[in-house]
């Protein structure tokens, strides 16, 4: 019965990749199984499952999990292997999620630190020694982008591939562990990332897969606000699903697509407020994150974030966003320049990159004929990379895994909008929106 299934999968499978629009001499490997961690159990005090984040300037928030609820929150790091000349103090949280409880989630804030510097560190005061290196102060800075990743064997295929490049920071559009409630996995999620996890940082949103919500017993969220903290505080939100930050010349803002946003919402007004303070002499890129895609040729998720888009492209428009990064739907799509469903050369390059290795499979249809603002779609697992040269110039490539090898299978040079004279042709009506109540 197994044999019959699996070659009905393929079958469909191979029916359906003839109709995407790719190069005719690319074979599509085979889907890949769900992992299987054999983990070994620790002592309860000892730390695991870590992971790092930025936490405002020149700070970095280091995280991770005990069994002992006595374990202490402590970092000790330095820039020498074993001598740790510096330490803090962090808080704690836990959870309970129906039968599931959680250990002691720590999350501890160190720094100041120095710029393009490699750290050592120890969590809790025992166990192994990591470390860590912080982003640059200054271009050229670079980010490896996936969303949707889960736990399958092409999500190790693509995590393989992105520790093989030299990146600063990760940047994830939704859709992490793909738990979807059985809190086991956020546990083998926790330890699948770690050695990726715990040397760069990793600065997330959430997906639909991350709200776990059950009526009645159990909140929205609750599991990742508690496992994945971003520095939400330290850009003046409210809610760790919407938050912004900075690294070396570039603003990033990360919003929540399974929040409330429309102009009466919290996070309509955070947003407005926080595009109002962005100084493009000092950050001259802006780019943001969410989770469903406003930009989508593919059938799967179509319209679901229009409601979005009516509500926030305006502000993200009069801002001047280069670069938004989605995921959600299981493959890749780049766009030109767009507003308002259509090519505008002062609009948003729009990357749709949910192609992380999720076990949901690809999003293999697409619609026909290609619209004009579409510029290259795929329906296949990788990653992308985003290195910011300088003030004027980005390089993107996406690059497939294919049959476990990293091929570079789209990339363009783009230009900022502050230095393509946009900003001074629509500063007046960007005054406007941005600033009035």
């Amino acid at each position: 019965m197994e044999t019959k299934r699996m070659i009905f999968v393929i079958l469909i499978s191979v029916l359906l990749s003839l109709s995407l629009p790719v190069r005719t001499d690319y074979v599509r490997p085979q889907p890949r199984k769900t992992l299987h961690f054999p983990w070994k159990p620790k002592h309860p005090s000892l730390p695991h499952q870590v992971h790092i984040s930025l936490a405002g300037e020149n700070h970095m928030r280091i995280s991770w999990i005990t069994d002992d609820n006595s374990a202490p929150s402590i970092v000790e790091y330095g820039t020498l292997p074993g001598q740790y000349t510096f330490s803090s103090s962090g808080e704690t949280a836990s959870y309970n999620y129906l039968f599931y409880s959680s250990g002691k989630i720590h999350h501890t804030v160190i720094g100041p630190l120095e710029h393009d510097t490699i750290y050592f560190y120890r969590c809790g005061g025992q166990g192994s020694e990591f470390q860590l290196k912080t982003p640059p102060g200054q271009f050229p800075v670079t980010f490896a982008v996936a969303g949707d990743l889960g736990q399958t064997g092409w999500t190790k295929s693509t995590l393989d591939h992105i520790d093989q490049c030299k990146y600063d920071v990760h940047l994830l559009p939704g859709d992490l562990s793909y738990a979807d409630c059985m809190q086991h996995l956020w546990d083998n999620f926790g330890e699948l990332v770690q050695p990726l996890a715990s040397a760069r940082p990793w600065m997330v949103t959430q997906g639909n897969h991350e709200k776990e919500k059950i009526p009645f017993f159990t909140d929205a969220f609750e599991s990742y606000n508690a496992r994945w903290k971003m520095p939400f505080e330290e850009s003046e939100s409210t809610s760790n699903l919407y938050y912004s930050f900075e690294v070396a010349g570039v603003h990033v803002i990360m919003l929540g697509s399974y929040t409330d946003y429309d102009e009466l919402s919290d996070q309509y007004s955070w947003l407005k407020a926080d595009l109002s303070k962005v100084d493009r002499k000092k950050t001259p890129w802006l780019v943001v994150l969410f989770h469903v895609p406003w930009y989508n040729s593919n059938h799967a998720h179509q319209g679901e974030g229009d409601g979005m888009m009516a509500a926030m492209e305006p502000l993200l428009y009069a801002a001047g966003v280069d670069l938004v990064f989605a995921g959600h739907v299981h493959a890749y799509e780049r766009s030109k320049r767009v507003n308002k469903g259509k090519s505008d050369p002062c609009g948003t390059v729009h990357i749709t990159i949910g192609d992380g290795g999720n076990r949901e499979g690809l999003a293999q249809k697409y619609i026909h004929p290609t619209p004009e603002w579409s510029m290259f779609r795929e329906a296949s697992f990788g990653h992308g990379e985003l290195k910011i040269v300088n003030s004027t110039h980005a390089f993107w490539s996406w690059h497939r895994n294919d049959d476990d090898e990293p091929v570079r299978s789209d990339q363009v040079w783009i230009t900022s909008l502050i230095s393509s004279g946009c900003l001074a042709e629509k500063a007046y009506e960007s005054s406007k929106i941005l600033v009035s109540p």
